[in-house]
C-alpha cells in the first residue's frame, strides 16, 4: 500500500450559506489528494499527459459525507493505492478535520487512455516501477 497526506485549507468560495464545505467540492479535495500522491513519487499529472501520452480520466467516483467542515478549517486528505495498477487505477481518500476525526472517505478510479488513440492502455511502466517497493 502507499498513502499520502496533504493539508488543505477551507475557502469561503468552498463553502455553503451555511458555512459547511459544498459537498461538491468533495471530488475536487480527491483530485488534490491523487495529484499530490502522485507529485510525492516524482510525476505530475502534467508529465503524464505531455511526456507518456496518457491521460486518466475518471470513470467512477463514491463519497461518503460523515461530518462537514467549515470555512478555515485545515483538512487533511490523506490518499491510498491499495494495489498496483493495471489498466485502473483506484485511489481511496479519507478526509479529516483539524481533531483528526474523519469527515468524509471517498473512491475514485480512473483509466489510463493513449491520448493518440483513445484506447485503453496499462499503466505506465515508470510508475508501476515507483509503486513496486511499496507493495513488495
Amino acid at each position: 500500500m502507499y498513502s499520502y497526506k496533504f493539508k488543505h485549507r477551507i475557502r469561503y468560495a468552498d463553502t455553503d450559506q451555511m458555512g459547511y464545505a459544498y459537498y461538491g467540492n468533495y471530488p475536487k479535495y480527491y483530485e488534490i489528494g491523487r495529484v499530490e500522491l502522485i507529485r510525492s513519487l516524482g510525476f505530475s499529472y502534467k508529465s503524464f499527459e505531455t511526456e507518456l501520452g496518457v491521460m486518466l480520466p475518471v470513470v467512477n467516483m463514491e463519497a461518503r459525507y460523515i461530518k462537514p467542515a467549515f470555512y478555515d478549517d485545515e483538512i487533511t486528505i490523506e490518499t491510498q493505492l491499495m494495489e498496483i495498477p493495471s489498466k485502473m487505477i483506484t485511489f481511496y481518500h479519507k478526509i479529516y478535520n483539524e481533531k483528526e476525526e474523519l469527515i468524509n472517505k471517498g473512491i475514485v478510479k480512473l483509466f489510463f487512455i493513449d491520448m493518440k488513440t483513445n484506447s485503453r492502455v496499462s499503466a505506465p511502466e515508470i510508475l508501476i516501477e515507483k509503486l513496486k517497493i511499496y507493495f513488495e
